[in-house]
C-alpha cells in the first residue's frame, strides 16, 4: 500500500510541474507579494491563453534575478532586438560617431561650368533631409558653379546592394518601417524615416472634389494617382494610400468627408539611392545650377576631389528617434555600419557577426540567441528574457549609459521625443515617468524591456516577451498590468 501511494504521488508531481511558473525568488528583496500577484495574472489572464510568456526581473544593483517565468526560453523579441543593436553601436562606434555625405567631382570648373561628373556619395546617413541637400547646394553655388556639364552620380557602395533584411515580410515592402536599406538615402521629416515620403490626404473644398494630396518632401520622384473623392460631412472616412510593387507610383483611393482631419501615411520608396539623387538635383536647380547630364549610379573615382561634405548628428542624438520611435531602418543601417567599420563590409552578414561578438562583452550568451537583423522585424529572431535583462544590467557600467537610457521611451510622457512609443501608455501616477523601456510589436508578438523605479525606491530591470498572441494590443494591456504590479513594490 505504501509503495502504491509513493507511485501515485510521483505521478501527481510530474503532471503538475509544467503548469507551475519557472520562478526564482531571492528572499532578501521581500517581493513575495509581487510574485504572487504576477503569477495570479499570468494564470488567469484570458489574453494569455495559448500564448507563450517570457519574463525576467533583476535587481539593478547586483543583477540578481528576482523573478523569472520561462526566462531562458527563446522568444521573438520584436523591436526589443534594438536594445542589442543600440548597445553594440555605442560600444563600437561611440557616442560622437557621425555619418558623412560627400560631394565630389572628377571634372574642372571653368567659367562657372563644371566640366565632368558630380558625385553624391552616401556613407549611411539616415537623417538627410531636403534641407540638408539645400545647404550642400548652397556650398556648390558659393564655388561659382552655375552649370554641370556632366552626370549626377549617386554612390551607395559604402554598403552592399542587398536592400531588405533576410526575413522582412513582403507586405512590409511599401511601408516606412520596411523601407529599403541604402548607404545613400533621405528622410521626409525630423522623425527621420529614411527611404520614405510622407503623404497627406485632406478633403477638397466641395463635395465631389478630389482630395488635396501633399507629399513631403515635394518631389517628382514619385507619381500620385488620386482616385479618392470628397464626400459630405456625414460620409465615411475610408482612405487608402498604397504604392505599387517595385514602382514609385502611389495610388490613393476611397472617401474623405468635408472638414475631416487629414489622413497621413509614410510610404517607403523604391530605390532610395535614386530618390536621394533626385532630391539633390532638385536642390541644385533651386539654387540656379543646371544639370546637363543624367542621373545615374556608380562609384566615385579615387582621383575625384572633394567639393563639400555634410555631417549627421552624433549617434547619441540619433539614438533618440531611433529608439523612442522604434525606427527599423536606423537599426539595419547601424548593423551594416558596424560591419563596414569592423569587418570592412557593410552587409547584414558582417554586421550581425560583429553584433554577436560584441554582446558577449555584456555577459550575453550568443549561443542562446537567433539573430537575423538589427530591428527585430524578423519572426526568426529569438532571445530569452533573461539575456535581455543581463544586457540591461551590464550596460549600466558603460560611460555611454546615460545616452542609452535617455533614448528609451518614458512611460506616459506626452512629448513625442520623450514618451516615444510609451507616450499613450502607463499614465497612472504609479508608473507614469517611472518606466523607461523599449517596446516591440510584430504580428502575434508584443514585448517591453527596460527599467522601472518602484514605490520603495528600488530600480528593477525587466523584460516581458509575449508570443503567439491573438491580439498584440491586449498583450500591451497585460504588460502594463505587470509593470504596475512591479512599480507598486
Amino acid at each position: 500500500m505504501i509503495n502504491k501511494l509513493k507511485y501515485f504521488t510521483l505521478i501527481f508531481i510530474i503532471v503538475l510541474t509544467p503548469l507551475v511558473p519557472s520562478m526564482k525568488v531571492n528572499a532578501i528583496y521581500g517581493n513575495e507579494n509581487m510574485i504572487q500577484q504576477m503569477n495570479q495574472l499570468l494564470n488567469h489572464e484570458p489574453a494569455l491563453k495559448g500564448a507563450i510568456v517570457g519574463i525576467s526581473i533583476r535587481s539593478s544593483t547586483d543583477g540578481k534575478i528576482i523573478y523569472t517565468h520561462h526566462g531562458d526560453v527563446r522568444l521573438r523579441p520584436a523591436s526589443n532586438m534594438k536594445l542589442l543593436t543600440a548597445a553594440a553601436a555605442l560600444k563600437i562606434l561611440g557616442e560622437d560617431y557621425t555619418f558623412t555625405t560627400e560631394i565630389r567631382t572628377d571634372g574642372l570648373i571653368k567659367k562657372k561650368t563644371l566640366y565632368g561628373n558630380m558625385y553624391l556619395k552616401g556613407k549611411g546617413d539616415p537623417t538627410l533631409l531636403k534641407l540638408d541637400f539645400d545647404k550642400m547646394a548652397l556650398e556648390i553655388q558659393k564655388l561659382g558653379i552655375k552649370k554641370i556639364n556632366g552626370n549626377l552620380v549617386g554612390d551607395d557602395t559604402w554598403y552592399d546592394d542587398v536592400r531588405y533584411s533576410l526575413d522582412l515580410p513582403w507586405s512590409d515592402e511599401t511601408t516606412h518601417y520596411g523601407a529599403q536599406i541604402s548607404a545613400l538615402t533621405a528622410s521626409p521629416t525630423r522623425d527621420f524615416d529614411a527611404g520614405s515620403v510622407k503623404v497627406q490626404v485632406q478633403p477638397g473644398t466641395r463635395q465631389g472634389d478630389k482630395p488635396i494630396v501633399k507629399m513631403t518632401p515635394k518631389t517628382n520622384y514619385l507619381k500620385i494617382i488620386n482616385h479618392a473623392e470628397t464626400v459630405s460631412e456625414e460620409g465615411k472616412k475610408n482612405i487608402t494610400i498604397e504604392r505599387k510593387h517595385a514602382k514609385n507610383t502611389i495610388i490613393i483611393e476611397g472617401t474623405i468627408p468635408l472638414k475631416a482631419k487629414p489622413e497621413k501615411d509614410w510610404i517607403g520608396v523604391w530605390d532610395p539611392t535614386r530618390y536621394a539623387l533626385a532630391l539633390w538635383k532638385q536642390s541644385l536647380q533651386e539654387h540656379g545650377i543646371t544639370v546637363k547630364g543624367k542621373l545615374t549610379t556608380g562609384m566615385v573615382p579615387d582621383t575625384a576631389k572633394m567639393l563639400t561634405t555634410h555631417q549627421s548628428m552624433p549617434l547619441s542624438e540619433l539614438l533618440v528617434p531611433f529608439m523612442k520611435l522604434s525606427n527599423n531602418v536606423h537599426a539595419e543601417i547601424l548593423i551594416k555600419e558596424m560591419g563596414r567599420v569592423v569587418q570592412g563590409e557593410g552587409s547584414w552578414e558582417k554586421g550581425l557577426k560583429v553584433l554577436k561578438t560584441e554582446i558577449v562583452r555584456f555577459g550575453v550568451n550568443p549561443k542562446t540567441l537567433v539573430l537575423r537583423d538589427g530591428s527585430g522585424v524578423s519572426h526568426v529572431d529569438l532571445i530569452p528574457a533573461n539575456q535581455l535583462t543581463q544586457l540591461l544590467f551590464a550596460v549600466q557600467k558603460e560611460k555611454w549609459f546615460q545616452s542609452y537610457l535617455h533614448s528609451l521611451p518614458v512611460a506616459g510622457a506626452n512629448e513625442k521625443m520623450v514618451g516615444g512609443t510609451l507616450r499613450n501608455r502607463l499614465k497612472d501616477p504609479v508608473v507614469r515617468g517611472k518606466v523607461k523601456a523599449k517596446t516591440g510589436t510584430i504580428s502575434t508578438v508584443s514585448s517591453i524591456s527596460g527599467y522601472v523605479k518602484t514605490k520603495s525606491g528600488q530600480t528593477f530591470i525587466f523584460s516581458i516577451l509575449l508570443n503567439s498572441l491573438m491580439e498584440d494590443s491586449k498583450g500591451k494591456k497585460v504588460e502594463d498590468q505587470l509593470l504596475t504590479i512591479i512599480a507598486n513594490q
